[in-house]
């Protein structure tokens, strides 16, 4: 664009009064906010507990609603239609009022947002012009117009034709996070976005075609058209990493939207965490299905029978336990539908009333004389013993811990489990979990419950919080001397007791293993064990689920052929399946290379791309003087160096990012950053395969690309495409086959 243009500064000038006026807007609706919020607070403390009560749910209303508010600040407005009818509706990321109750700025998920993103010159469907306009902070910078209907297009003037507003985007260097493409989603990721939340949509992308940000922005438009179902569940975002979670953190809130829960599976349990990854044939066999009837075994297992009558000596006098009585007693507990642990404490008791008639000496002692032995009989080590032995409270660490430390157990308690699984599972220290564990410890929950005694140790840690909430109001009435009065500080800890309802969903859906979601969103799916899904399905019974991937970057050397073998036990809420087939970041000669060399590895692209643009030099090959560790780490160094002073003078100093790939075995050795926990935070980045996985850069320098490919097809395909601009490949003597030099 010529920005001398007198009539292009005249539409710019224009487009900023709207601009202002939209901000202006803004900016009032989170002062009303803020102050509705501050003048309830502000009658805090008096009234009723049921008056308390609703005034902080009204509270947190508004203040939930300013937040989301102040959440939207860059590129409040990017779009605007221009129908036949001489209408315009402007496209933004929050719907606003004007003062009169005339609609100012249109949502991007509404109705009368779609032909934004779906209107073709083929299909207008009304609009003569669709115009995205580019922002700076509250400042226009650009405006760029698409004429839809030629015909039409004479009545509004010039159409000032740019490079394309997604061309613009592909065009940025990257950075340290996600940004969202709200003003840029193509017609294909639309169609995705908005379709239908009953059911698992599963929707497969290889590199570059945007497929999570396709998600993130589906998650959006589902709390903005079905907010009344998902307002009090919320969305969970389930993602392969932390660093993954921190790369799209800023997404959804730059979308006006907080009712989200991101989690990976390693974080799933409120109090267990993933310390580390399995090997891909350890996850494998942990993940299978076959485990849920070895569980179920393992914990019927700790209800025994005794061989024999057991005899007890309690307060001076002789008792017997028969095996008819412990059989008796396991049948009524089982009858009673409860999981182990709550179970035992019905058999428990049955016991105890058992020994109590006799020690009494009567088969219906009064009221006093069996509390009087029963008190006898729980403080006896060697009634408590024999109860236990017979049917053992136990935590899903510690039964999990003992089948992978004990291959006789485990291989007892198997149920469809081979013995090459049993001997990939063993191992004899079990103080970290990995996040295959996971689903385990997640089944096992279900089985055994809470026991008694950790009921009253949750008793215990609650009466242990209020004891602290009543400190802490004592130091505050003693700092404003208001000691004395008609308020105590138990008062006051008291009054805080329904802060719990009034937390954020996220934490409080954290810290709840039991919370179920309205919708899950998982991404990278493909390396989901079916363990994994039987996991997710037991959080989201509506089996609403956004499920991406690409089967390509499937990790090992047996991967899934479809979706359908991919999604193990959610294949029956399969519902719809969805492929985007173009790549906007990926460079075509990339691609092309990585397709090249799965085919002649004898793995057929499950999915193949079609690129929306290269790049001349996209692909370099450079021939190291020796893989030998020392002398390429310093070969490697040099290399960063110099690509670090190319990006330098191409984009402006310090921008771009750069990373570093290698394989398991050089990523462990040189200690890479396997995980990917410092990609966010460095502009150079040094990882493995897995832990770039997911991320972007703007060039990589990937490694002996041959050794990567035995680590498995889909380690290479995810670290060949994370670039957007250059791929700089490091061999010795080797290169894979199918590789043109």
């Amino acid at each position: 664009m010529n920005e001398d243009q007198p009539q292009l500064r005249e539409q710019i000038a224009s487009e900023q009064k709207f601009i202002d006026r939209a901000y202006s807007t803004l900016d009032s609706y989170r002062r009303k906010y803020r102050q509705e919020q501050r003048k309830i607070e502000a009658n805090h403390g008096t009234g009723t507990p049921q008056a308390r009560t609703e005034r902080d749910a009204l509270a947190a209303h508004y203040g939930d609603q300013a937040a989301r508010l102040e959440d939207i600040e860059d590129r409040l407005v990017f779009g605007r239609l221009d129908d036949k009818d001489s209408r315009t509706v402007y496209v933004g990321r929050a719907g606003l009022r004007a003062e009169d109750g005339s609609r100012l700025l249109v949502d991007w998920r509404a109705r009368a947002a779609r032909p934004f993103y779906q209107a073709t010159a083929i299909e207008p469907a009304g609009v003569v012009r669709r115009r995205h306009i580019g922002t700076h902070l509250r400042k226009v910078q650009s405006i760029e117009d698409e004429v839809l209907d030629s015909k039409e297009a004479d009545n509004l003037g010039l159409a000032f034709q740019g490079e394309g507003a997604l061309m613009s985007a592909l065009s940025s260097a990257r950075e340290g996070h996600m940004g969202d493409i709200v003003s840029t989603i193509q017609r294909e990721q639309d169609t995705v976005i908005r379709s239908d939340s009953k059911g698992l949509v599963v929707v497969q992308g290889g590199p570059g075609t945007g497929k999570t940000a396709v998600a993130l922005h589906r998650a959006a438009y589902l709390l903005y058209t079905h907010r009344d179902r998902l307002e009090d569940s919320g969305v969970l975002i389930l993602g392969p990493s932390r660093v993954f979670l921190r790369y799209i953190e800023q997404v959804l809130p730059s979308l006006g939207e907080s009712g989200v829960v991101s989690l990976t599976m390693g974080t799933l349990l409120p109090n267990v965490l993933a310390a580390y990854n399995d090997s891909p044939e350890v996850t494998e066999a942990k993940g299978s299905l076959a485990w849920i009837p070895t569980l179920r075994r393992a914990v019927q297992s700790l209800q025994r029978l005794p061989a024999e009558e057991i005899r007890l000596h309690i307060s001076g006098r002789d008792v017997t336990l028969t095996v008819r009585d412990v059989l008796a007693a396991q049948k009524l507990a089982r009858r009673s539908g409860k999981t182990h642990n709550e179970a035992r404490d019905i058999f428990a008791l049955e016991l105890i009333d058992h020994l109590v008639r006799q020690l009494a000496e009567d088969p219906n002692p009064d009221a006093d004389t069996a509390a009087w032995w029963q008190a006898q009989v729980r403080d006896s080590k060697e009634a408590r013993r024999a109860i236990n032995l017979c049917w053992m409270p136990t935590e899903p660490t510690t039964l999990l811990g003992k089948l992978y430390r004990d291959r006789q157990f485990l291989k007892e308690n198997a149920e469809g489990l081979s013995q090459e699984e049993i001997d990939l599972v063993y191992r004899s220290d079990s103080s970290q979990w990995s996040t295959a564990d996971i689903p385990l410890l997640d089944e096992l929950e279900e089985l055994l419950g809470y026991s008694s005694a950790i009921t009253r140790r949750k008793q215990d840690s609650r009466e242990e919080q209020f004891a602290a909430a009543v400190r802490r109001a004592q130091d505050s009435l003693d700092s404003q001397h208001l000691g004395g009065g008609i308020v105590t500080a138990e008062q006051l800890a008291q009054s805080a007791a329904p802060e719990y309802q009034w937390k954020p969903l996220a934490e409080r859906a954290r810290a709840d293993r039991t919370w179920v979601y309205g919708h899950v969103v998982v991404d990278e799916a493909q390396d989901l064990t079916p363990m994994g899904w039987n996991c997710l399905l037991r959080r989201c019974p509506s089996r609403s689920f956004t499920v991406v991937g690409d089967l390509d970057q499937a990790r090992g050397h047996d991967r899934p052929r479809n979706w359908a073998e991919a999604l193990g036990p959610a294949a029956r809420a399969l519902t719809a399946e969805y492929a985007l087939t173009v790549s906007y970041r990926t460079p075509r000669s990339v691609t092309d290379l990585a397709y090249s060399v799965l085919q002649a590895a004898g793995e057929e692209p499950r999915f193949p791309l079609h690129s929306a643009r290269d790049i001349p030099d996209a692909v370099v090959t450079l021939q190291a003087p020796s893989l030998e560790p020392q002398l390429l780490q310093a070969y490697i160094e040099q290399l960063v160096t110099e690509q670090l002073d190319e990006m330098d003078k191409a984009m402006g100093q310090g921008i771009g990012r750069l990373a570093v790939i290698a394989s398991e075995t050089l990523s462990k050795l040189w200690d890479f950053d396997t995980e990917g926990d410092s990609a966010i935070d460095s502009r150079v980045s040094f990882l493995s395969a897995v832990g770039a996985k997911g991320l972007e850069f703007d060039r990589t320098i990937v490694i002996d690309p041959a050794a990567i490919l035995r680590d498995g097809p889909g380690d290479f395909f995810v670290a060949m495409t994370r670039c957007t601009w250059r791929l700089l490949a490091v061999y010795d003597t080797d290169l894979p086959l199918g590789w043109e030099k």
